[in-house]
């Protein structure tokens, strides 16, 4: 994944992506009747953002994948900056809401689970900023869903938002490595497992390696290699951290209620 060298979101002008995320047309204009929608600039840009990466969308490219010229993009968004926007909104869309009835660690679980797959199906999302969201119907309801998991648990409404950013921030940490070690996967052709076997006869000819001068890591490394076959296991830290999470969030209900 490499990082976007062009206009990101949040750059453009925030009234005009407002207006595109809720679906506020302008004034109709006289002439022929536009070939595309907004929706399918969209849907276009996503599944280019899906096939390569974030650098891969640029107006040009998008274009090209509907088969009109560039400066006829501009009719349905101002620019590569509203266009992420737009698109980081619609993949949002994909969430869905926990089950009825879970209890606020179950409904927390399942948010956190449904933006975990979210993140591998568009591992995209990765390189969207996250300082500036975008302010469409779809991104005000992943955040509504990640409240209303702890609504009247005990959570002051700043808590609230805190644990919402805690748990989302694990997600994108732990995605993040997921996706990194099934890229390397991928580019090197080689599993965790096929590159440890390579590089442990080298490690093990070197006396000051070994585990009388590193008798901890020796130990545990061995244990978690061991258990995950690999030397890390992101699917494993995501859940393990988030069980930690909420056994955090637990203790400070708890608490209050003492």
């Amino acid at each position: 994944m490499t990082g976007v060298s062009t206009q990101e979101n949040g750059d453009g002008d925030p009234r005009r992506a407002i207006e595109l995320l809720w679906g506020i047309s302008p004034p109709p204009r006289r002439g022929p009747k536009p070939k595309l929608a907004t929706a399918d600039v969209v849907r276009a840009a996503v599944a280019l953002a899906d096939a390569e990466d974030l650098d891969a969308v640029t107006i040009r490219r998008v274009a090209e994948q509907l088969s009109v010229s560039p400066m006829s993009l501009y009719t349905y968004v101002p620019g590569r900056a509203e266009l992420l926007d737009l698109m980081t909104d619609h993949v949002h869309g994909e969430l869905t809401d926990p089950e009825e009835g879970l209890g606020w660690r179950a409904a927390l679980t399942a948010v956190a689970e449904d933006q975990w797959a979210l993140l591998h199906r568009h591992p995209w999302l990765l390189q969207v900023p996250t300082g500036r969201p975008p302010l469409g119907p779809n991104s005000f309801a992943k955040y509504e869903r990640e409240l209303r998991a702890v609504e009247g648990i005990g959570l002051g409404d700043v808590e609230m938002d805190a644990v919402a950013g805690l748990v989302t921030g694990l997600v994108r940490t732990t995605a993040r490595s997921s996706l990194d070690n099934a890229r390397l996967a991928r580019t090197t052709g080689l599993t965790d497992a096929q590159w440890w076997e390579r590089a442990w006869p080298v490690l093990a000819g070197i006396p000051a390696a070994d585990a009388a001068h590193y008798p901890i890591s020796s130990r545990v490394g061995q244990a978690a290699g061991a258990a995950h076959n690999a030397a890390e296991n992101p699917a494993h830290a995501f859940r393990f951290g988030l069980a930690r999470v909420l056994d955090g969030i637990e203790m400070l209900v708890l608490q209050r209620q003492q």
